[in-house]
């Protein structure tokens, strides 16, 4: 019987125009295509410089620029590098990835997409490279602040989200590291042997959603090998997998020094090799057309994404946009609150306004806020708990210095004579700097000593203490069974100190869940054998 239901006939409608304006589009890339010289096309395939594609001002195609994300845009105007060295543009600071799972809310990463969409179109930023969705193996990858979950259904579903919004405003996401780069550790040249199995169930899936739920237009494959076979070069990985299985149509990209061998990857589906700005690639790709080595054929596919990509850009950007980066920064505040999770809660939050609290810890004065490497967002100013709590009548001692191991005498002494006078006791503790980075991984779980002896001391003599924890994974709580409350607020963003006094003094409530286990002791974690 032949369906004549409305509804069936606005479908077919619709997908047909889809489909009409895909040929059409396809017809101008292959003509666009059809004009570079051998040598254009050669050059397209890698980057003008750091940042940048390389312009074919002949045939309007101009440079477009790939910035780093994805909780804030890290877009540098002077030298640029890939672990967030040198200095990048003033701006907004928000939850990482790992805060941004525990929402577990769709609407949350809706909201940060539109907002760094509106961000890269003020700045002229073609691409965010970003979301990662790499799946937590173990709770000491250095990286993990900047991935979603061990969980690939829910990295699947919070990607998805993130894509469409931010696309929905012209700009380009970049799902990376692709695929199985779960460690920080030898990352450049290390293989991850995975079967069969475990690769489609676990490491594979959040990408899948990735391209078949949010359309992501790029991809960025990994610096390691999966099975001995470097994923710039992996055929199986960028081809029979992501384009012929997934239906990819967008294009790929290198993680920033990943390729090894250009015409390989050119062959085996790869597009853009990053960074640029040196003739090599160019020059490998010619000498391969010209003994045939690499097809024209093989050229025109991976110039023909690139071209793609450039034209979306001409048709999608908005010179004249512009940002309230004050209203972004509420924006981030809001975020922190939806991200933070109650581990324990003994009848004590929320305080009173005008009890006596003793905020206690460096981390109350200087949050930390985010993970380190080529995330590193520039924010102009971070206020912290204890600034954000003026007129709620609390009071400080230090307790600890981040950058020491050791516990200091003076500091416990001060901090316990505080909490001694104090009705309840603020410690604010966690991770510091130097524990979660891109390019290393941690060799504990265990939290510096010096806060452990601090909570330690204080909970002794306090019986109303609670501890605010700022870390982008988890970590060990030994003196969990002797505080009244903790409260997680990961790495919120930049915000994170007015959006923590918020939730302890009850004007909002911390609705966050781990989207991550929390072993009790690294011993537990399946990975312990093997990891790194």
């Amino acid at each position: 019987m032949r369906r004549t239901l409305p509804e069936a006939v606005c479908e077919d409608d619709s997908g047909s125009g889809q489909i009409e304006e895909k040929m059409v589009e396809e017809k101008k890339v292959k003509e666009i295509v059809s004009q570079l010289t051998s040598e254009e096309k050669a050059g397209l395939c890698s980057g003008a410089d750091f940042w940048h594609t390389k312009a074919v001002e002949r045939l309007d195609l101009p440079r477009v620029m790939m910035c780093d994300g994805p909780h804030g845009l890290r877009k540098q105007e002077g030298q640029g590098d890939h672990l967030g060295i040198n200095k990048s543009i003033e701006t907004v600071c928000y939850p990482t990835a790992s805060a941004l799972a525990a929402s577990f809310e769709i609407e949350v990463l809706g909201r940060l997409g539109e907002a760094l969409g509106q961000e890269c179109q003020a700045e002229d930023v073609g691409m965010l490279l970003g979301p990662g969705l790499n799946i937590k193996r173990s709770p000491l990858c250095g990286r993990n602040f900047e991935y979603f979950s061990e969980d690939p259904y829910l990295a699947g579903k919070l990607a998805a989200a993130y894509i469409k919004s931010l696309q929905s405003k012209g700009i380009a996401a970049c799902v990376k590291h692709f695929a199985a780069n779960n460690q920080e550790t030898e990352r450049m040249n290390g293989s991850s042997q995975v079967d069969e199995r475990t690769l489609y169930e676990i490491y594979l899936p959040a990408f899948e959603a990735a391209v078949k739920e949010g359309k992501t237009r790029s991809v960025m494959c990994a610096y390691n090998g999966i099975n001995g076979t470097f994923c710039s070069e992996n055929r199986e990985l960028l081809t029979d997998i992501l384009r012929d299985r997934w239906g990819f149509g967008g294009f790929v990209v290198t993680d920033w020094g990943a390729a090894k061998d250009a015409v390989k990857g050119i062959r085996a589906g790869l597009n853009l090799i990053m960074p640029g700005g040196y003739d090599g690639v160019k020059q490998a790709i010619l000498a391969a057309v010209e003994n045939g080595e690499l097809s024209e054929e093989e050229l025109d596919k991976a110039v023909g994404s690139i071209v793609q990509f450039v034209k979306d850009y001409q048709e999608q950007s908005e010179k004249e946009s512009s940002i309230d980066r004050k209203e972004l920064a509420k924006l981030a505040e809001e975020l922190a609150e939806e991200c933070a999770v109650l581990l324990k809660n003994d009848d004590i939050l929320p305080l009173q306004k005008n009890s006596k609290v003793a905020f206690i810890g460096e981390f109350a004065v200087k949050p930390r806020y985010q993970g380190s490497g080529s995330s590193f967002i520039n924010v102009p100013r971070v206020e912290g708990a204890l600034e954000a709590a003026d007129g709620c009548g609390v009071s400080y001692a230090k307790g600890y210095t981040a950058r020491a191991r050791e516990p200091e005498k003076l500091l416990i002494e001060e901090a316990v004579r505080l909490a001694e006078k104090s009705q309840a006791a603020v410690i604010f503790a966690g991770l510091p700097d130097e524990f979660e980075s891109e390019g290393v991984d941690r060799n504990t779980l265990e939290m510096p000593e010096n806060q452990n002896a601090l909570i330690e001391a204080v909970a002794k003599v306090q019986p109303n203490t609670v501890v605010v924890l700022h870390g982008g994974a988890p970590m060990l709580l030994p003196w969990l069974p002797r505080v009244k409350a903790v409260l997680h607020m990961y790495l919120g963003g930049q915000e994170v100190g007015k959006a923590a006094v918020r939730l302890l003094y009850g004007e909002k409530d911390p609705s966050g869940k781990l989207a991550e286990t929390w072993p009790l002791r690294l011993q537990d974690t399946p990975s312990f054998l093997n990891f790194p």
